[in-house]
């Protein structure tokens, strides 16, 4: 810690007012690539930062801007054409979301799991880009594992409403469980409990702030200090000296506050809503802190900010137009989850033709995706495969194999005598903005193979639901047998825990089982569909590809289908 004290010292230059203070702390998250209010192939509207900045710039009029305070709290670098451009294809110019930042005067961001899968060359790229607008790219639990000390900056010290606010920012710690070491070298992710408490507590009492901030990737949770990439609210209910706890990762919209002393904001995901937290302190220094949501009208989109990175939007435009092949058929990701489709059996067949695997794994990535037949262009590769995920392959046991898929279905479907066939329940669902019927479980986590003959058996409960008849040609399965097996990095690395829960390959053993690391699926899919020219779903299968239902076919998928969409 005495590093940190060293640094703290450097910045205790901040004069304080009297009287009564006032402070307004806004702030966004999971922003994703939201920037532009237009979509690239049609003249839709949609949700922006365009449109924050009508909200940001009201409040600094209404406020002061002297009053305000403005924080992301990460996951900025990832979700949409125009951050892969400026991550991937545009490496020269200054990155769009660097100069997005500093136009809207960003004071701090904090750095999310997703800006760090976009790689070293990006997010470092990205670092030195916001430093040089004075906007600190904030990680404090992104620690060297060479030399002990944080990778990135740990906080920045503010003078706004007369106050002096310390602003501390933290990476999701659960990073391991989804990104290969590749991904962030030389560091590892520790705990932010009791990690933050510490730093708070250091800290303070050096800087003697009059409002603290914790900005930290990380999900809301359930207050119960049992999962490690949702840890906000167990910061909520036991750090002492902060006034805000900004979080992010999980896409629920909440605000949630202790009393008068500390908020919590989660604003949820691709700019739909904008945080806002009020400090009010009174000449004697009593303090009270509230917190909420604004809710952000796609409709007022900033025309000024518009016309600024009007060149930047057209760019982005003309590559994702770029036309790559025809579809005949449209394809439907929802189709995915009753059953084998033509979405996934493009997927696997990608994924078996690019590695020369015997058996490939895949997740519908989006839960209602349509790609309507006719000219394919790049941006429809976005709908297809929105995540920048490499290919992997792994060497898995015929048992791991199946106890893999048990363990998808077994997310997936619900128990028999239930009532439904699929796994789902008559609640708000905010990760994909759901109102009604949704699934229990994240659909991304519901893998189904390719290279194998299998049926899933509704009729059976958790655990004895698959029964492997062979491989895709026909040769015998056997369940002490070693197969090559071809999955995304994400799954690889552990996510989903399908490896680890459901195959019970411990999480120290993955990297050794990788027998084949490749570049990232999206491209793979750009390539095929090049080489095919005219896509048909009819084709994607071959003899490789095997075969897989549910038994029996009595409907009941479908009349949950109907409720969920």
């Amino acid at each position: 810690m005495k590093y940190r004290i060293l640094l703290a010292a450097l910045l205790l230059t901040v004069a304080c007012s009297q009287g009564p203070k006032h402070l307004t702390v806004l702030t966004t998250d999971d922003v994703h690539g939201a920037w532009f209010d237009s979509t690239y192939t049609g003249s839709g509207t949609r949700n922006s930062l365009l449109a924050v900045n009508y909200y940001v710039d009201s409040v600094r009029r209404a406020d002061g801007k002297r009053n305000v305070l403005l924080l992301d709290a990460g996951d900025c670098l990832q979700g949409d054409n125009a951050a892969y451009y400026y991550n991937y294809v545009d490496t020269v110019s200054e990155h769009l979301f660097s100069r997005l930042a500093a136009y809207m005067r960003y004071d701090a961001i904090t750095m999310g799991n997703h800006d760090c899968e976009a790689g070293p060359a990006v997010y470092r790229r990205v670092e030195k880009e916001l430093s040089s607008h004075g906007i600190p790219f904030l990680a404090g639990n992104a620690v060297s594992d060479s030399t002990g000390m944080p990778v990135f900056q740990l906080y920045k010290v503010f003078r706004r409403g007369g106050m002096k606010v310390l602003v501390l920012g933290y990476q999701n710690p659960n990073i391991p469980a989804w990104l290969g070491k590749e991904l962030w070298p030389d560091m590892h992710f520790e705990s932010l409990i009791p990690l933050v408490q510490n730093d708070v507590d250091a800290l303070r009492a050096v800087v003697k702030p009059d409002v603290t901030i914790v900005c930290a990737h990380s999900g809301t949770g359930k207050g119960d200090g049992k999962v490690l990439e949702d840890q906000a609210l167990d910061l909520l209910q036991t750090l002492h000296g902060v006034d805000f706890v900004v979080c992010a990762h999980d896409h629920r919209q909440t605000t949630i506050c202790r009393g008068d002393s500390t908020a919590l904001i989660n604003t949820g995901s691709r700019s739909s809503y904008l945080g806002m937290g009020k400090v009010e302190m009174s000449k004697e220094g009593a303090k009270k802190v509230s917190a909420s949501l604004i809710k952000v009208d796609k409709a007022k989109a900033d025309p000024v900010m518009r016309k600024a990175f009007q060149a930047d939007f057209d760019a982005v435009k003309a590559f994702s137009n770029k036309e790559i092949g025809m579809l005949g058929d449209e394809l439907l990701s929802r189709d995915a989850f009753k059953g084998r489709c033509a979405y996934m059996d493009l997927l696997h067949r990608v994924e078996l033709d690019a590695s020369g695997a015997q058996i490939s794994f895949a997740a519908p990535l989006k839960i209602n995706a349509r790609v309507p037949a006719g000219m394919l262009c790049f941006n429809d590769l976005f709908t297809i495969y929105p995540f920048e995920n490499q290919l992997f392959v792994l060497r898995m046991t015929g048992k791991e194999i199946k106890d893999y898929l048990e363990f998808s279905y077994g997310s997936w479907l619900a128990a028999p005598g239930s009532g439904h066939a699929l796994a789902i329940q008559h609640k708000a669902d905010p990760r994909y903005g759901r109102d009604s019927w949704s699934f229990v479980y994240p659909s991304y986590n519901f893998d189904s193979a390719a290279g194998l003959n299998y049926t899933v058996d509704l009729r059976k409960p958790a655990g004895s639901r698959v029964k492997i008849s062979s491989l895709a040609g026909g040769k015998p399965f056997s369940p002490d047998a070693e197969y090559t097996v071809a999955m995304t990095s994400y799954r690889a690395n552990g996510g989903g825990a399908l490896l680890t829960k459901g195959a019970g390959i411990p999480k120290a053993e993955l990297d050794s089982r990788v027998v084949g690391r490749y570049r990232e699926i999206r491209e793979y899919i750009k390539e095929f569909i090049e080489k095919e020219g005219v896509l048909n779903p009819a084709s994607f299968p071959t003899p490789a590809m095997g075969d897989w239902r549910f038994v029996p076919d009595d409907k009941a998928i479908e009349k949950d289908m109907q409720l969920l969409f």
